[in-house]
This record gives structure tokens, sequence and C-alpha cells, in this order.
């Protein structure tokens, strides 16, 4: 198991977006799931847009194009932060998860990141492990994970290339990676404490630069193979 092995996994569950709009320009096109095959209906002039997703169990649910445009260019709050809790895109995450996305930017992935850790910030306790292509992007995040370590009961994993050298954070472990693979994936991966349904992961890799192919999942299984991999490879 590796991390591309781990991306052919998802993209082998096929999924089937049916776009319901009046504009034939529709959001959902700019998303360039590969895992699904996506089909259009009419609607009459003026009508709200929508798309219903249906996985290998049949319907999965419905979410309306609003959504899907705000994720375009998302707002970024941070996980306690009330404001992130009615965001509309915040719908799309359970709807499409296990949907590999051809093409992400970093706003995108982060707002994904956002619904990660509120999970683990609102369990307070499990483990979460997170990869940044390179520490010096912890830089950026460094009081926004300092605060997660002091205020909850999570183990927290950090690992990237080893191009900065960050203070002690609370509850966290650093691990400096020289791999390729550690500077070419972003992830995390939350365990759920003690509640598996919890369980969520980010996978993501950069195909150029600033733009990225990748899923989310709230697969328990598949959450505890990445856990492992990470764990057996890299602490």
């Amino acid at each position: 198991m590796n991390f591309d092995r781990l991306l052919s996994t998802v993209e082998r569950r096929r999924k089937t977006i049916v776009v319901y709009s009046s504009d034939d320009d529709d959001v959902a096109d700019g998303f360039e799931v590969r895992n699904a095959s996506v089909e259009h209906r009419r609607l009459p002039d003026g009508a709200a847009g929508f798309a219903v997703v249906r996985g290998r169990d049949g319907f999965a649910g419905a979410i309306g194009l609003g959504e899907l445009e705000e994720f375009v260019e998302p707002p970024i709050y941070s996980p306690w932060d009330e404001a992130f809790l009615t965001a509309e895109y915040r719908t799309l995450f359970e709807l499409l998860d296990d949907s590999l996305f051809a093409s992400l930017d970093r706003r995108q992935l982060l707002a994904a990141t956002r619904e990660i850790e509120n999970r683990a910030w609102r369990v307070g306790r499990g483990t979460l492990r997170v990869g940044f292509q390179r520490l010096s992007i912890l830089e950026t995040q460094i009081d926004f994970y300092a605060r997660l370590g002091a205020e909850t009961a999570l183990d927290v994993h950090v690992y990237g290339r080893d191009d900065w050298d960050p203070l002690e954070i609370p509850n966290t472990t650093v691990h400096a990676e020289p791999g390729d693979e550690i500077g070419s994936f972003w992830f995390l991966a939350f365990d759920g404490g003690d509640d598996e349904t919890q369980a969520c992961a980010l996978l993501a890799k950069e195909r150029a630069p600033g733009k990225f192919s990748g899923f989310w999942t709230y697969d328990p299984q598949i959450v505890d193979e990445m856990m492992t991999y990470v764990r057996n490879t890299y602490d």
C-alpha cells in the first residue's frame, strides 16, 4: 500500500452525477470528477439548478449548484469559528466523498482540510495525522495547531520535508521526512477517536504547481489503511 494505490482504490468507486440546470455552462463540469459519469437534464429558464448523486448503493443525495459554486472559491474559517458550521459548501463533503477530483487548488484543499480538522476538534481525542508536503508550510498554521494541541486530547502527528525547524507544539509530534512521496502529497487522516463514524481523511497529489488530484473520504476502512500506512512508513 502507498498513496498512489490509495488513489487508485478510490477511483474504482464509480458514481453518477445528474445535473439539472437551465444553464448549459454548469459549474459541476469544472470539478472534473474522474470516477463519475456526469449527465445533464435541462430545466426551464430561471429554475434553480441542482445535482443528484448516485453511488454503488443507488441514490446518495442531492446538492444545490450554489453549494458547488461556493466551493470553487470557498471561504476559509477556523474549525472553531461558528461561521464554518453554516458554510453552504460543507454539504458537498459527505455527498461527494470517495470522488476522485482531477483538479483541486490549494484553497479548495484547505477548505476540505478544515472539515477534517473540525471533526477532530469537536471529538477532541484520537489521532490526527497531517502531511504538509514541506514543514515550512506549518509555519503559517503554527498558531492554529498550537491551539488544537493545547485545548484537546488529540495526538497530532505532522509530516513534511525538512525545510524548517518548528517550535515545540503541545501534543504534537513533527516528522521531518526526505522522501519524494511526502513532498508530493497533501494529506490528513483522523481516526475518529472512540467513534469510527467520525473517521475521515483527505489525500491529494500535486500534479502541477498548485494543482492537485485527490479525494476525501468518511470510509473507516480507507481511513484505517491510510493511518496504518503513514504510521508504519514514516513514524
